[in-house]
């Protein structure tokens, strides 16, 4: 029976890329479009708007349900530093269903060598080489220069998917620094149990299904200096693991 179920997830699973696939190919178009014909001021939130829809499109067709809970506590006229747990592929278009705020994503500078989605990503992401301390600093200024926009922010403080059984990776300072330094608040989504849908150890592999998120009410960066990172960090990981031990 546990062979007869893992055949379906990766049957399943096929299904799933393939559609992913076809439905990106009829997306990207649009996203041509409107960053070629658009005034660059207004891009961005018609791209956000599309990256809503398509996400809505495949998570249709692909028989899964997010469940967003606290979408109320989001203000979509408010610019935010927003972060999420990071346990799956399916977390992303997740991130873009769960914020009506036009958002910028933090990815890998990597990802834009990819035939077609790497267009995307240097239209719609802020990119960032890990390994090269100017590049990071450059992403930086771009982030803060994306707020100043009215743009909000989503970053992942794990730094990357968390492939191990514990509940989260070490968040990392950058997020946390972005928002005192902006002075805007951070907002603090939980995604619970995407990687049972969808294992970051077994890629090939789907399960259809609800996938739960949760936003928290943000917290006020007002007044805080650097030296409350620490602070901050903890209370925005204090309640990621509330509710991740809920479930």
């Amino acid at each position: 029976m546990q062979f007869l179920f893992r055949v379906f997830k990766t049957l399943y699973g096929i299904y799933g890329l393939l559609f992913f696939i076809a439905s990106f190919a009829i997306i990207v178009p649009c996203y041509f479009f409107v960053f070629t014909f658009l005034p660059k001021k207004q891009a961005p939130f018609l791209g956000h708007k599309i990256s809503r829809f398509w996400s809505k499109f495949v998570y249709f067709f692909i028989m899964i349900r997010v469940k967003i809970s606290g979408m109320e506590k989001i203000n979509p006229s408010e610019t935010y530093v927003l972060i999420g747990n990071h346990q799956s592929q399916l977390d992303v278009p997740i991130y873009a269903l769960a914020c009506k705020n036009t958002v910028r994503f933090l990815a890998k500078a990597e990802l834009t060598k990819v035939p077609l989605f790497g267009y995307i990503i240097k239209k719609l992401y802020v990119t960032v080489n890990r390994e090269d301390k100017n590049d990071r600093y450059k992403s930086i200024e771009t982030m803060k220069h994306t707020l100043n926009e009215k743009i909000s922010i989503f970053l992942c403080p794990e730094g990357s998917r968390n492939r191990t059984s514990e509940p989260l990776l070490d968040f990392k300072d950058g997020a946390f620094r972005l928002a005192i330094d902006a002075q805007i608040p951070l907002a603090v989504l939980t995604i619970i149990d995407s990687k049972k849908h969808h294992s970051p150890l077994r890629p090939l592999e789907l399960l259809p299904g609800t996938i739960k998120a949760v936003w928290e009410t943000p917290i006020e960066t007002k007044g805080m200096t650097q030296d409350d990172v620490p602070k901050l960090k903890e209370m925005a990981r204090q309640l990621m693991i509330k509710n991740l031990s809920k479930n």
